[in-house]
């Protein structure tokens, strides 16, 4: 047998090296991606973008839209993450991508549920970056921190305009922690507000079991002033439940996040609108929708009659919808934020149809 050339170990090596560079590559890709998104700079020494004026439409992506033969609750709506980081851990209002996102994906199809309750308002913020999901840093919980004094400041606007009749809040993933400190920290102590409240909705977001005492989970769909929220995983898929109750933070009474360790998590099924932890079958089922890219103010199509639910454990486990409308993005930071679709927009919206129709009955009985 011919020995190698000189040239021929040469270019074995080089092959040798540059698959063993792309196999590294493949395997730290997910590290390699986080790190890219990381500021680099502690918070303390971190200088925020400027602050947004509620005053004015432009500090809003939604300002009392109202779909037609809307009915007559206002509703205050805080998206979730849209900034993927890098720059700084908490993004400038009107940054270009991520408006981008929240309206062709967030918008229509965790906002357009509510489309048919009322009047809906979504302030833009200085979001907590897609990062401050990824680790538990002390600096990326402060970032998530500085974002509520942003939604604070458009509650107390957008309750300026909105003295009276039913209120419904309501967020998703990051957007729904935010929601929950503040059905802490602002409605549950106004007695005014509890009356007005038809509901809290909290969106595939950890929430604590008796967080938002006494506001507490909803246990029947004609219930009013209570809390419908869950956190939704594939059933069946035990790393991704493990994962999400491990990495899960929720606001302490100082106002500050701490990990979930032991507490129970929040669960009420949206398709029953209960928290008894019954299986819900498939026929129960009202809708999915990708609504990603649809006009505001248009229903999208549903395909009803395919997810069985149940709470189980602090998370929602749900079958599997297999469809090609439902797919997530291909891009790795896009895949991490909120989907682009809802598999219970057509429940979520008969929920809030229903609690709402209950509010307007007691208050003429």
């Amino acid at each position: 047998m011919p020995s190698l050339t000189l040239r021929q170990w040469v270019g074995y090596t080089g092959f040798a090296l540059v698959f063993i560079l792309v196999a590294a590559v493949m395997v730290w890709r997910g590290d390699i991606l986080k790190a890219g998104l990381d500021p680099q700079v502690p918070f303390q020494t971190y200088e925020p973008p400027p602050p947004p004026d509620y005053r004015q439409s432009a500090a809003w992506a939604l300002l009392d839209a109202r779909a037609p033969s809307a009915e007559n609750a206002a509703i205050f709506f805080v998206h979730s993450t849209t900034y993927n980081g890098g720059a700084g851990w908490n993004g400038p209002i009107g940054d270009r991508k991520a408006d981008a996102y929240l309206k062709r994906v967030v918008i229509p199809n965790y906002a357009g549920p509510f489309a048919r309750a009322g009047a809906i308002s979504a302030p833009r913020y200085r979001q907590a970056s897609l990062y401050t999901r990824l680790t538990l840093r002390e600096d990326a919980r402060e970032a998530r921190a500085f974002a509520y004094g942003d939604v604070e400041q458009a509650f107390d606007q957008w309750l300026a305009e909105h003295l009276t009749g039913p209120i419904i809040l309501a967020g998703v993933e990051q957007g729904a922690d935010l929601i929950a400190r503040l059905v802490k920290e602002r409605v549950a102590v106004d007695p005014s507000l509890r009356q007005r409240l038809v509901a809290v909705y909290l969106v595939d977001a950890i929430v604590a079991v008796n967080q938002t005492t006494p506001i507490t989970a909803c246990h029947a769909r004609d219930q009013t002033g209570c809390v419908v929220g869950w956190s939704q995983v594939g059933e069946g898929d035990e790393g991704a439940a493990k994962r999400r109750l491990r990495r899960a933070l929720i606001w302490d009474d100082r106002g500050q996040l701490v990990e979930l360790g032991d507490r129970p998590a929040l669960c009420v099924n949206p398709v029953s609108g209960s928290d008894d932890g019954a299986a819900v079958p498939e026929r129960r089922h009202l809708g999915a929708a990708n609504a990603t890219g649809l006009e505001w103010g248009l229903r999208p199509a549903f395909i009803d009659r395919q997810i069985a639910t149940q709470c189980r454990d602090g998370l929602l486990r749900h079958t599997v919808l297999k469809s090609e409308s439902f797919r997530e993005f291909s891009g790795w930071a896009d895949r991490r934020k909120a989907r682009p679709y809802n598999l219970f927009y057509a429940d979520i919206e008969a929920d809030a149809l229903a609690r709402l129709a209950a509010w307007n009955t007691r208050q003429t009985s």
